[in-house]
């Protein structure tokens, strides 16, 4: 099939799938805390199926995963809350990186290849290796949903993504659905706020292991920043 060709038809098929997602309202949804929570709870047994579809889908679209991640502590209890969310989170960007690499992954390149943060992330990983992917996935540098595509056209591959990708994204999804569950469940109370604080101090020891990381590895977290 022509070069082209191939790369219109991605374009448009992408192009009615985004349409499909956006005319059903699903993105209105996500926007909405009481909206989302709703759908997940009125669909009974089919909600827990339903959560990790809407996760992958806002993966792959980039779409909000806040209101997910947060609802799913409301709507399914803290611990399922975290578990659902991380699982959902995981295979989104498992798809996101599978579109990237055999699906659309001429389309990025030629749209995207010389954009900034894609360079850094395809030289990271020639000097680096996976190191530079547990680096990004541990520190903000670059949005996640980025990330995603930029891995997919590197030689990274798949195991690795996921896996590392599970692993860094635990901590957040599970604090966060934990939180909101708590609230949800029993209300703002003194508990709450030890608990709070415990998990502002597993983030703040989460957010010191890529610095150790970087400096034993030779790698500049400024740099990247900028």
């Amino acid at each position: 099939m022509n070069k082209n060709l191939k790369t219109l038809i991605i374009i448009g098929v992408l192009a009615l799938l985004f349409y499909g997602v956006y005319a059903s309202g699903l993105m209105n949804t996500l926007s909405s805390y009481e909206e989302f929570q709703a759908m997940i709870t009125e669909a009974g047994a089919l909600g827990y199926l339903i959560y990790v579809l809407v996760y992958i889908v806002s993966a792959v679209f980039s779409l909000p995963a806040s209101v997910i991640t947060i609802s799913g502590g409301i709507v399914f209890g803290p611990i399922m809350g975290g578990i659902l969310a991380l699982i959902g989170a995981t295979i989104g960007a498992s798809a996101a990186f599978l579109v990237s690499r055999y699906i659309a992954r001429d389309f990025i390149v030629q749209k995207f290849g010389n954009n900034a943060i894609f360079k850094k992330i395809e030289d990271g990983v020639a000097k680096n290796g996976k190191d530079f992917l547990i680096l990004t996935r541990l520190v903000p540098i670059f949005p996640y949903n980025i990330q995603n595509y930029a891995y997919g056209v590197t030689n990274i591959n798949l195991p690795t993504f996921a896996i590392v990708s599970l692993i860094t994204m635990a901590p957040g999804a599970f604090i966060y659905a934990y939180m909101a569950g708590e609230i949800a469940q029993n209300g703002v109370t003194p508990m709450l706020f030890v608990q709070l604080l415990i998990a502002g101090i597993i983030l703040f020891g989460v957010s010191q292991i890529p610095k150790f990381f970087a400096k034993r590895k030779g790698i500049d977290i400024e740099a990247l920043k900028n």
